[in-house]
């Protein structure tokens, strides 16, 4: 088939890959180059860098806004018979992805949860925050009301109590081209068959930011657990030891932990990173002093000398 891949972030990138050795790629339309770096250089989104790389000769579109007249013509000039869509970051109209065209299959999605569970910016992290046991991939029609397309595939993958987002990030976007390959095929076939999804179901993922980062030791061990792993690599949860911040990046929580006696921060075995927390303990396994590469808890408490008497501080979370 004829596909014009639309998306933007490396999420996208081994499924784009394994289209462009099954499939023809008619055309790649990804979001326009943006300053980035000390520099603010411009520089091309993951999806648009790929393409200049190494897909030759296939027309590289970079819109400002996708659904001007122009670049709906610019893309259905290139004949696909499917739109594949990842992380694009712009709503799509109807215009573009229901087009006139010969042998046209459909426009279909590939999202990072188990639609209707986690639908929105960030269902990957929102994922570990809810403190989901499984999570996976959906392939999706285009709609206008957002990822509320009818479902043509999902796959599955259980999230571990150590799983960041970074890593459960790059472990769904490996499990993408599998699953897009089979529902393109079934489209190709004709046998695809969209299951509506059950709105009572829905949750929402919303978009991150810099004031979720933040931890309040006060909460069950479970609970700071999720924030941590949920926000890293970003925005990354940060703390204070000794006045510097000290940015969080992998925890597990030990609820049945004896912390009697021991207030929420206070370390009730520094050696292996456990505190106590509102309710049980919560071990660190990752973190970033400022200024300095990620480590593990041992090598940082080695190198820190840290003692019993010693604690984290983090903050109430906003409201």
């Amino acid at each position: 088939m004829r596909i014009a891949y639309l998306g933007s972030g490396e999420f996208g990138l081994p499924t784009l890959r394994a289209l462009a050795d099954r499939h023809t790629i008619s055309c790649v339309v990804s979001q326009p180059d943006r300053p980035a770096g000390r520099g603010s250089k411009l520089t091309p989104t993951p999806i648009a860098a790929f393409a200049a790389e190494h897909l030759a000769g296939v027309p590289l579109i970079k819109p400002e806004d996708v659904n001007t007249p122009e670049i709906i013509a610019a893309i259905h000039r290139t004949q696909p018979e499917a739109m594949v869509v990842i992380a694009f970051g712009q709503k799509l109209s109807p215009q573009l992805v229901e087009p006139a065209l010969p042998n046209f299959r459909g426009a279909i999605n590939l999202h990072a949860s188990l639609l209707p569970r986690h639908r929105g910016a960030a269902p990957i992290n929102w994922a570990i925050l809810s403190g989901d046991s499984v999570t996976g991939n959906s392939v999706i029609s285009i709609a206008q009301r957002m990822d509320a397309g009818l479902i043509y595939g999902q796959s599955t993958r259980p999230i571990e109590p150590t799983h960041t987002a970074g890593e459960l990030h790059d472990l769904l976007s490996q499990d993408g081209p599998a699953l897009m390959l089979r529902v393109l095929d079934e489209l190709a076939a004709g046998t695809a068959r969209g299951l509506p999804q059950d709105e009572s179901l829905k949750t929402r993922a919303g978009k991150l930011s810099r004031e979720m980062a933040v931890l309040d030791l006060r909460e069950p061990a479970e609970a700071c657990r999720r924030r941590i792993n949920g926000l890293s690599p970003w925005p990354g949860v940060t703390v204070s030891f000794r006045g510097q911040p000290l940015k969080l990046l992998r925890a597990l929580s030990h609820p049945q932990y004896p912390i009697d006696g021991v207030l929420p921060g206070q370390f009730v075995n520094p050696r292996q990173g456990f505190l106590a927390t509102g309710d049980g303990a919560l071990q660190i396994l990752d973190v970033q002093p400022a200024g300095k590469r990620v480590m593990s808890w041992p090598d940082f408490a080695n190198g820190a000398q840290v003692n019993p008497e010693e604690s984290l501080s983090g903050g109430p979370p906003p409201c």
